[in-house]
């Protein structure tokens, strides 16, 4: 009664059980149905951002859904003629199976969790690189935000890192950026390089093949796509005669301004020699392009003829006319190497010869998504900063690393032995990274099947090949390939007896294939 007066002397009236409660009941309900009706919807795919729209990402694209869907048919006691599907579309080595780094799961967990500090069960070398982590987080937790940049202890210990890798250029850790993995740099640097309309506006050059992340983010910004092929019958080399004539070409619609590298290449494998990286930088130098240079394999070279160059220590040594004016921002990641650790979303850029201005801009722009996650950086300071020898985990690090990296160079020769000895597949050397890009021939007739279920004749291989054997690869297609060959990437991560029996599976399905489309 008295929550009835209160609510009559504010001019409302409680509900009632009665026949008007039960109308005004059943008004409220149809409402909503007939609001929508006659509203219709904000966000429909006519009225989104034709950008996104724009946006295709081969890696996790139709591919990947199918294969869920085959995997939820299986759970579901659905017979297939296979038990499992093998996805060798993604770089995810821990999901292959490669077991994490002891030491860089000691520190991470003592970070976590800091009462382990006080356990015999941790060396002590990961508990001092845990406590100098900790001491530079806000509260001692890896709880709290960062400085957008990154944490500063960390980035001094990439700086340090690069110094060593390169052989004692300097590196200073005010032109270090932490990332959210290399992705995150990559699309951020883009994102503060593409300007302009019509003619004028951005054109960002990428090799093809590439790693769909560029394409996407191209189309993300709107900027202009200016493709570069890789020499496929020179083992995927970087030709600088084959850049000038798409800076030509392009410049009639566009204003190029970026060139973008992968080396060693995704989904290519080569590794790029010096002389190679010489004449690039010298290119970027002569039409003045921003170098952005994603190194994130930069541990995975496995052919004795190989060797890993960064553009940062080539610049360095091609004097200064070039170090104090070609604009490089370079990029690496926990994902990748031998590390594995993809999860935890870990990475750095250095970008040199910025203007001062734009740096400013640049730690602006970082600073909208606040820092990136602090577990993360830490996994990265792990990386640029292990056990060295003397250390009481040096020896358990080492012969880790070594262990994965040994596997993943038989791997690579199995993988391009075996593909070669197929029929119709011709895979060039694996000389790093952890893929396969093999071309494969592709009939006449099965083009035309593809044509006519509307996908591209690489599509069309792939989705049979994992309908018919529960194996995950991607088309060509969908890194870009020159007109007329056909392609597909797969991991070399899995353990080299089921690695052997993918290969195995694919080398009886292609053959059965061209028999089926002959």
């Amino acid at each position: 009664m008295q929550r009835a007066a209160a609510l009559a002397r504010k001019g409302c009236c409680p509900r009632t059980a009665g026949a008007w409660g039960r109308r005004w009941s059943s008004a409220a309900a149809e409402a909503p149905a007939v609001l929508r009706a006659r509203r219709g919807r904000i966000l429909t795919p006519e009225s989104m951002n034709p950008q996104v729209r724009a946006v295709e990402y081969a890696v996790r694209g139709p591919i990947v859904l199918k294969a869920v869907e085959i995997e939820l048919e299986l759970q579901r006691g659905i017979k297939k003629p296979f038990t499992e599907v093998i996805r060798a579309n993604i770089g995810d080595a821990q999901a292959m199976g490669q077991q994490p780094i002891t030491f860089l799961r000691q520190v991470m967990a003592l970070c976590t969790y800091p009462n382990l500090l006080d356990s015999p069960s941790f060396p002590e070398d990961a508990k001092k690189r845990a406590r100098r982590i900790l001491q530079a987080c806000g509260g001692n937790s890896l709880g709290s935000y960062s400085a957008s940049q990154g944490v500063n202890c960390i980035r001094e210990d990439v700086a340090a890192y690069i110094t060593r890798r390169d052989g004692g250029m300097p590196a200073d850790p005010d032109n270090i950026y932490l990332t959210t993995g290399a992705s995150d740099g990559i699309s951020t640097i883009l994102k503060i390089l593409v300007s302009g309309g019509g003619k004028s506006r951005t054109g960002v050059m990428i090799p093809i093949p590439q790693y769909p992340l560029y394409s996407a983010v191209i189309s993300e910004l709107d900027a202009i796509q200016v493709n570069y092929y890789l020499d496929e019958e020179n083992c995927w080399a970087l030709n600088v005669h084959e850049l000038r004539r798409a800076v030509r070409e392009a410049k009639n619609h566009c204003d190029p301004k970026v060139l973008c590298i992968i080396n060693p290449g995704n989904p290519t494998g080569q590794v790029q020699s010096r002389k190679c990286i010489e004449d690039v930088i010298h290119f970027a130098w002569e039409e003045k392009l921003f170098l952005l240079a994603d190194e994130v394999y930069q541990d995975n070279v496995y052919s004795p003829d190989c060797r890993f160059h960064s553009f940062k220590k080539v610049l360095y040594e091609m004097g200064p006319e070039y170090s104090n004016n070609v604009e490089l921002a370079s990029f690496h990641s926990t994902s990748k190497g031998y590390m594995g650790e993809c999860g935890y979303r870990g990475g750095y850029m250095e970008v040199i010869n910025l203007h001062p201005e734009i740096k400013g801009q640049l730690v602006k722009l970082l600073s909208v998504r606040l820092c990136p996650p602090v577990s993360g950086q830490a996994a990265m300071d792990i990386v640029v900063n292990p056990p060295v020898a003397g250390e009481e985990s040096f020896e358990q690090f080492h012969k880790e690393k070594e262990s994965v990296l040994g596997n993943l160079a038989t791997k690579a020769k199995l993988t391009e032995n075996l593909f070669n000895e197929v029929p119709g597949i011709h895979c060039n050397p694996l000389q790093g990274a952890m893929y396969a890009f093999p071309r494969i021939f592709i009939p006449t007739k099965a083009v035309e099947a593809a044509q006519a279920h509307k996908m591209a004749p690489d599509m069309f291989y792939c989705m049979k090949l994992l309908e018919e054997t529960g194996i995950c690869v991607v088309p060509g297609s969908g890194f870009g390939q020159r007109e007329g060959t056909y392609h597909f990437r797969m991991t070399i991560l899995p353990p080299v007896e089921k690695l052997k029996t993918v290969l195995q599976k694919v080398k009886d399905f292609h053959i059965k294939f061209l028999d089926k489309y002959a």
